[in-house]
């Protein structure tokens, strides 16, 4: 998956009801998930920046050209995420988190699922820390 280069107009459009944190604070999450993602192309920083893409309802666009609207990471739903949704995400990830075996394709994506469970504990269930340091001030 491609980083998104983000711009104001993203930001403006997150809809409210999908963070339960402020939205500014979201807004700086997302923008240093990108950034973190552009640079270390981790599993790790990916989980962070598909669940801030899905909550934000943003669009994203292949290097190719193509668009599509974010999906939920976990159980792939396609459609806007909203506060039904996002709670039935999160409850899909906690339990995918303890299931036991662990599936193959987590075992080959280290750190993907943990980072999915701690961003939507901050951001839904303002529980927790951000998943990754968040600069005071993230210039666009």
């Amino acid at each position: 998956m491609d980083s998104m280069e983000l711009t104001g107009r993203d930001f403006d459009r997150i809809p409210r009801r999908n963070v339960r944190v402020p939205v500014v604070e979201f807004a700086r999450l997302w923008l240093a998930a990108e950034r973190q993602y552009e640079r270390e192309r981790t599993w790790a920083a990916l989980g962070v920046v598909d669940v801030c893409r899905w909550l934000a309802c943003a669009t994203v666009r292949l290097e190719t050209g193509r668009t599509f609207l974010a999906y939920a990471p976990v159980t792939e739903r396609t459609g806007l995420a909203h506060e039904e949704t996002i709670e039935a995400e999160c409850l899909a990830a906690e339990r995918l988190l303890l299931r036991r075996p662990v599936p193959a394709y987590l075992e080959n994506r280290p750190g993907w699922l943990e980072s999915i469970v701690a961003t939507l504990e901050w951001a839904w269930h303002r529980s927790g820390v951000p998943p990754l340091d968040i600069p005071a001030h993230s210039q666009g």
